[in-house]
């Protein structure tokens, strides 16, 4: 689950890292009052989405040489007026695609005499099994291309979860970071604090980019993107409070609803499969032969009737699905389950796409007899190859 960098930093600040002044605002009603208890001179009005790289995005409603998505002010009235500006409008970037995503947050902060600024993030290492923290004295917008171009500019620190963040591993990063003074002093403490967050709070991901240090040789938190582990919300409450629906694909908050791991992609062939590895194996052979999938969607190994209709019906609300593969390896799921489901929510919605099953495990033959019996009309596969191979044919015609 993702935040924004305005309840990211809300949530630092209990920890003890150095945060400005800032209000968050949901309607421009609230821009003036939050301007003026600010003391400026310099106020930055930001952008809040679930995206990065809000700094060079473009909104759609304004001209190509509009400025971006985080706007620095040199005055009350000229941090109003961007705030009228931004505000509701469509913000494309990197990452939000070409649809970009509306903006109805804003946040405003004090600006910060910035000196340098610096990369630091946090996050789960799949190659060591270990927490991380990721470094770079190259922070900024670009820090993607620092990555592609000077990977030796990228230092990784990985923690000993037994012992946390230590003397040792903070002194690491400071000398990454090249911190010396009062920075490096600030620096070390931060690095604890943000260590004892990420695993308190279960983060899968923290980064602060820019960590930046000021002409007073001071370390700030000047941007914070913050996300948690699904699987650990239930310990944090006060987490899933922050929860904001509006910035997720409809899809994907209905299937929360009913448990079901479902990410929207862009292609034309839906899928529902039981297995994270096997959803994967699927989607790669239907790419294989030539077409794309149009989600990741795992129903589960305990999944109901109830589930697997709500998945078939949430694959077909999107109206790029040319048609739909249901690969089901029953070892605890059973066929047959998927089977009632399948046939309840094609008579439902009233199927009209191709629609290809390959059913093998588990109650089997029972699931078999009762799609063979349901007067759909399903193309049977024998295996994994052979669904793949006819549900892109069916598609492609």
């Amino acid at each position: 689950m993702n935040i924004h960098e305005h309840q990211a930093k809300k949530i630092l600040q209990t920890f003890g890292a150095p945060i400005a002044a800032g209000v968050a605002i949901t309607s421009l009603d609230q821009a003036e009052s939050a301007i003026a208890s600010l003391p400026g001179p310099v106020w930055v009005v930001k952008s809040q989405i679930h995206a990065g790289g809000r700094g060079k995005g473009k909104f759609k409603e304004l001209g190509a040489d509009a400025k971006g998505g985080v706007r620095v002010s040199f005055s009350a009235e000229e941090a109003l007026a961007n705030a009228v500006e931004m505000f509701g409008k469509t913000l494309v970037t990197q990452q939000t695609g070409p649809n970009g995503k509306a903006v109805n947050q804003l946040y405003v902060e004090d600006g910060a005499d910035i000196d340098r600024e610096l990369y630091l993030s946090i996050l789960v290492d799949r190659e060591t099994g270990k927490t991380s923290f990721v470094a770079s004295t190259e922070g900024g917008m670009d820090i993607e291309t620092v990555a592609h171009d000077t990977p030796e500019l990228i230092h990784s620190v990985c923690i000993d979860a037994s012992a946390g963040c230590t003397d040792a591993n903070a002194a690491t990063l400071a000398d990454a970071l090249k911190l010396d003074g009062s920075a490096r002093e600030q620096g070390m403490a931060l690095f604890k604090s943000l260590y004892e967050a990420f695993v308190s709070k279960d983060m899968s991901l923290l980064e602060i980019n820019p960590l930046i240090v000021t002409k007073l040789n001071d370390v700030q938190v000047l941007d914070a993107k913050v996300s948690f582990d699904n699987n650990a919300l239930f310990r944090h409450p006060d987490v899933m409070e922050l929860r904001d629906i509006t910035e997720e694909d409809e899809k994907e908050v209905e299937a929360s609803k009913y448990d079901l791991a479902y990410i929207a992609l862009d292609g034309e062939i839906g899928c529902m499969v039981n297995g994270a590895g096997l959803a994967m194996a699927t989607m790669d052979i239907i790419k294989l032969y030539g077409a794309e999938p149009a989600n990741f969607l795992d129903v589960g190994g305990s999944a109901t009737t109830e589930r697997v209709t709500a998945a078939f019906k949430i694959i077909t609300a999107d109206p790029n699905v040319k048609g739909i593969l249901v690969n089901i390896f029953g070892g605890i799921m059973r066929c047959d389950v998927i089977a009632e489901g399948v046939v309840q929510a094609a008579k439902d919605i009233n199927l009209e796409v191709p629609l290809v099953v390959r059913l093998e495990g588990t109650k089997v033959d029972e699931g078999k007899a009762i799609i063979n019996s349901s007067g759909l009309n399903v193309i049977a596969a024998d295996d994994l190859d052979d669904a793949a191979q006819k549900i892109v044919k069916a598609v492609k015609g």
